[in-house]
């Protein structure tokens, strides 16, 4: 299993780009927590009291990963000499929309939790603070190779520093699956549809369904089922075609049809629309949903925050017509930790990172499941989690690293809102992929005259070898 991690980590270095959600082990070593700044050192009521008090605040999207966080913080506010307290704040879908109005009303967080997703964009608009000045030499050599442009460094100055990546699976609950007859997870997604409709018949009346997604934020929904469902057919995940260097959302339609399918045979959990992801997980745990698209995170999530006596696993997600035509993507590879440029305690920011991203600590945080180490020393040391459901989501010959989509923003609805008001209401598909893509390249255009983003086709971009 060491050459599996190792072989990641080796794909990692040659990665050009990378690509861009859930609990704690109360048994775990509490020796994981005693890297970094302060290691091997207690501090004294002496040296605290020689120092000013200092409060960080750290924000954060994760839920999966909470409570071995906050105990992480919690020995790192006992052993600091530096008298910081860290503050940890797990907010819910609208991260992105509350730091918007932190930074807009100067009280934002010291420390962001960071993803593929989000960092080009706080960088674009300043609320970064780039970290260079604080990396010592050993810490370049262990980060050195997954420092990486567009990533998490911009304009030759480095924001973040990786911690791990998450693959992404298809959820299933095997107990259902055999009470409705199904012997396999399903390979295409007519198979899933076919799936879902026996697992609601066999189940409806004791409150079970087929399928449900997260769909409170259609676009979290999607972008943990369909990426994945996309790229192992062969096509980028997120509508943008890298061969064209244009986005084209012809192939997310063709998803579309079956989750619309899904929804009109009545397959979908009731009340969906307004389902956010602990509540469905919640659901799953007490057998009431047959499956589901999620991360790497879900094995941590069923042994401490949702406990679950269920049969489930994790498989591969369904390919468009049952043929494997791509790499699975692995995403959120490349970030994980940065600086607020508002915070006025950018130096105790830094010691709590410089903590946070020591070895025992990223390497107990892989071990315990919450996502798959990508630092090549990391990898090189850490044993696989020994948790139920993880062999599912481990990396194999169908995972990869893809690269990065540009980031832009249409005006209009954005495509999940579009694609999911189409799966509640109907309409003409073609008429709503056209618009999307005129929307999307219009905007696409627009950002790189402005010099926002730069796009290059690559018209030979092969999706079974995405790193080239």
């Amino acid at each position: 299993m060491q050459k599996k991690w190792l072989g990641l980590g080796m794909s990692l270095i040659l990665a050009t780009v990378i690509a861009g959600c859930s609990g704690n082990d109360s048994n775990g070593n509490g020796a994981s927590a005693t890297n970094g700044p302060s290691e091997g050192t207690k501090a004294t009521p002496t040296a605290e009291a020689n120092k000013p008090p200092v409060t960080l605040k750290y924000w954060t999207d994760d839920r999966h990963d909470q409570e071995y966080i906050n105990e992480m913080i919690n020995k790192f506010n006992e052993t600091n000499e530096d008298n910081i307290k860290v503050e940890l704040t797990v907010m819910s879908e609208n991260y992105a929309q509350s730091v918007d109005i932190a930074f807009s009303s100067n009280q934002a967080p010291d420390v962001l939790r960071l993803k593929g997703a989000n960092t080009p964009v706080f960088f674009k608009k300043g609320y970064l603070e780039p970290i260079d000045g604080f990396l010592t030499d050993d810490i370049k050599a262990k980060f050195d190779k997954v420092i990486l442009d567009g990533v998490n460094r911009f304009d030759d100055k480095v924001y973040s520093l990786a911690n791990n990546g998450q693959t992404l699976r298809l959820v299933y609950n095997k107990d259902l699956f055999a009470k409705a007859g199904i012997e396999n997870p399903p390979a295409s997604l007519q198979e899933m549809v076919d799936a879902a409709k026996k697992i609601t018949e066999a189940g409806k009346s004791e409150g079970v369904y087929g399928f449900a997604l997260n769909f409170k934020n259609p676009k979290s929904a999607f972008d943990r089922s369909i990426r994945e469902i996309l790229s192992l057919s062969g096509h980028q995940g997120l509508g943008f075609d890298l061969k064209t260097g244009q986005f084209d959302f012809a192939p997310y339609s063709q998803v579309i049809e079956y989750f619309k399918q899904m929804y009109a045979d009545g397959s979908i959990l009731p009340g969906a629309e307004s389902l956010d992801i602990d509540p469905l997980r919640a659901q799953f745990a007490a057998g009431k949903i047959g499956m589901y698209l999620s991360f790497s995170t879900e094995p941590g999530v069923y042994k401490d925050q949702f406990p679950t006596e269920i049969n489930w696993g994790g498989a591969l997600a369904p390919t468009i017509d049952g043929q494997i035509k791509g790499k699975s993507e692995i995403v959120s590879a490349g970030t994980w930790l940065g600086i607020s440029a508002q915070s006025a305690n950018k130096e105790a920011a830094w010691t709590f990172m410089q903590y946070m991203y020591g070895d025992e600590i990223l390497k107990s945080y892989h071990e315990k499941g919450f996502g798959i180490a990508v630092v090549p020393a990391i990898v090189e040391q850490a044993a696989n989690p020994d948790i139920n459901g993880m062999e599912g989501f481990l990396v194999g010959e169908h995972d990869s690293i893809w690269p990065v989509a540009p980031t832009v923003t249409p005006e209009g609805a954005n495509y999940a809102d579009a694609f999911f008001k189409y799966v509640l209401a109907g309409g003409d598909l073609q008429a709503i992929t056209t618009d999307l893509n005129a929307r999307y390249n219009d905007a696409l255009s627009k950002a790189v005259e402005k010099g926002e983003v730069s796009v290059t086709p690559n018209p030979a971009f092969d999706p079974t070898k995405p790193q080239g």
